[in-house]
């Protein structure tokens, strides 16, 4: 069936609906001066074409599909935000699906994107994702998968993820710098490979290059869950730590709250660094030391990263995006 606005412009100007329609296209076959009549009119008419039509014709939903925990922590917002940005500039619009951890409901938000027909998908996977049989089938529907912060481990896959071995480096040498002596180490689910990355080289600095530092590391998988482990560790008097680090906002929110609940304040009571996006450090005073991770940069280098897959079939590569020290007051 004709589109009614479409069948209102070739009357107005006298031409074919044929015509119309190749013009909107910029057919080359349509003079320059034609084209240009028609798409002023359409413009005026608000014309917008059949979605659907375009898809089945070209193959192309011009939409992406996003797959995270929860889009209420920062960094991933600030990673949805970057690839919404940059799919407005060449017109795609996004799905955001949350899965809240549970591979249950990453699956049923998997079968919603291929029905939705989506161009490629951006996912961050549950910690007891296993099985990958729901993103194996959109890969053999020729949509490209873009996995980044939380991977598969041991698959070979299209990712983008940050330099967590780096950041865990990094972290420790701060606090090597600063000649701490007791550091309480905050980590989190430690099934995911972001966790084990960032302990085994935050742990290895640290211990390699000061043998007499007394290191006590906790495994937390919520603010609350840091906000008890921290207290219970400063409640012994005796072996107080000096130092806290913790791997993310998550636990570093948690972190925070328990020293203000025992009246401790950086850098004065004790020393605190996180891995962090960088807009919770900056939520405190004084501003938190951290080694950044940014999400709205991996959001960039993701959306990158999926324009090259869609336009040619790529190996599968792992893109690291690096990090830096931002010295607050904490340390």
């Amino acid at each position: 069936m004709t589109n009614p606005t479409l069948k209102k412009i070739a009357e107005t100007l006298g031409i074919s609906v044929s015509t119309v329609s190749r013009a909107l296209k910029k057919h080359p076959d349509i003079s320059a001066a034609t084209r240009q009549k028609v798409l002023d009119l359409a413009q005026i008419l608000d014309y917008e074409p059949n979605a659907s039509a375009v898809q089945l014709r070209t193959r192309n939903s011009k939409l992406f599909g996003i797959l995270v925990p929860s889009i209420s922590n920062y960094f991933y917002e600030s990673f949805i935000a970057a690839i919404e940005e940059d799919g407005r500039k060449n017109g795609y619009s996004i799905i955001i699906l949350q899965s809240g951890n549970d591979p249950e409901i990453e699956q049923e938000n998997l079968k919603l994107f291929r029905q939705n027909r989506i161009s490629g998908l951006f996912a961050c996977i549950t910690p007891q994702t296993k099985d990958l049989a729901g993103f194996d089938k959109l890969r053999e529907l020729e949509t490209p998968v873009i996995f980044f912060d939380k991977i598969p481990p041991g698959q070979q896959v299209q990712a983008v993820c940050l330099a967590d071995s780096a950041a865990g480096e990094m972290a420790a040498e701060a606090i090597l710098h600063k000649k701490k002596k007791k550091v309480l180490a905050l980590f989190g689910d430690r099934q995911l490979l972001i966790t084990q990355k960032r302990m085994q080289a935050f742990t290895q600095t640290l211990t390699e290059n000061n043998h007499t530092i007394t290191l006590q590391t906790v495994h937390t998988c919520s603010s609350e869950e840091a906000r008890v482990q921290t207290n219970r560790f400063l409640a012994d008097k005796t072996n107080r730590p000096d130092t806290i680090f913790c791997m993310s906002d998550e636990i570093l929110i948690g972190a925070m709250k328990a020293l203000q609940e025992n009246n401790l304040r950086p850098p004065t009571s004790i020393a605190v660094i996180a891995i962090s996006n960088g807009f919770i450090p900056k939520l405190f005073y004084p501003e938190i030391t951290y080694v950044e991770t940014s999400g709205k940069q991996l959001g960039e280098l993701a959306f990158a990263r999926m324009l090259q897959c869609m336009e040619r079939p790529l190996p599968p590569e792992e893109i690291i995006l690096g990090s830096r020290l931002v010295e607050g007051g904490s340390l």
